[in-house]
């Protein structure tokens, strides 16, 4: 097995916790998507794809580490929010916390010496600061126009996307 047992059950707690951000991001995406705000639901679908997509890596890290997957409980996410700025800062308190975790995967890799972890690791370091960066200007952005102009904010991401497109 390439990386120690402790840290593939670490990695496999990540793979829960990727898979739990998807699932928050999938609640907010159907709220706004039930508020007819389609820009911003849109935004949400995107970044719950772009959260499965991280659990999957690191799903496959653990296999082709040799270690082996075992998916955790998942606890159901927040389905209700009073606002759009509740969705944004949620999302970015989410980010940062995911921020945190991931310093602490390349903390045991390092102590495990595990230069292979840390490689894969790399990716996701500098992956969280585009996440953090792109939730702390949603929320900037709902701030300026305000809960009761979110329809500029949906003008805001037609024009000037937060995310890029999948290629």
């Amino acid at each position: 097995m390439l990386a120690s047992q402790r840290l593939i059950d670490a990695l496999n707690a990540q793979v829960g916790r990727e898979m739990g951000a998807s699932m928050q991001y999938l609640a907010i995406a159907a709220h706004f998507d039930s508020e007819d705000l389609k820009q911003l639901a849109q935004f949400f679908y995107r970044q719950a794809d772009e959260e499965r997509e991280h659990a999957m890596k690191f799903f496959h890290f653990i296999l082709e580490a040799g270690g082996r997957v075992e998916l955790p409980q998942i606890e159901a996410p927040q389905s209700q929010f009073a606002t759009a700025k509740e969705c944004a800062e949620l999302s970015l308190t989410w980010e940062k916390e995911v921020t945190q975790q991931i310093y602490g995967l390349v903390d045991l890799a390092k102590e495990d010496n595990n230069y292979i972890a840390l490689r894969f690791l790399d990716w996701f370091v500098t992956e969280q600061l585009e996440e953090v960066s792109t939730m702390n200007s949603l929320v900037s952005v709902i701030e300026r126009a305000g809960e009761d102009r979110l329809l500029w904010v949906e003008e805001y991401l037609a024009r000037e996307p937060l995310v890029e497109e999948a290629e």
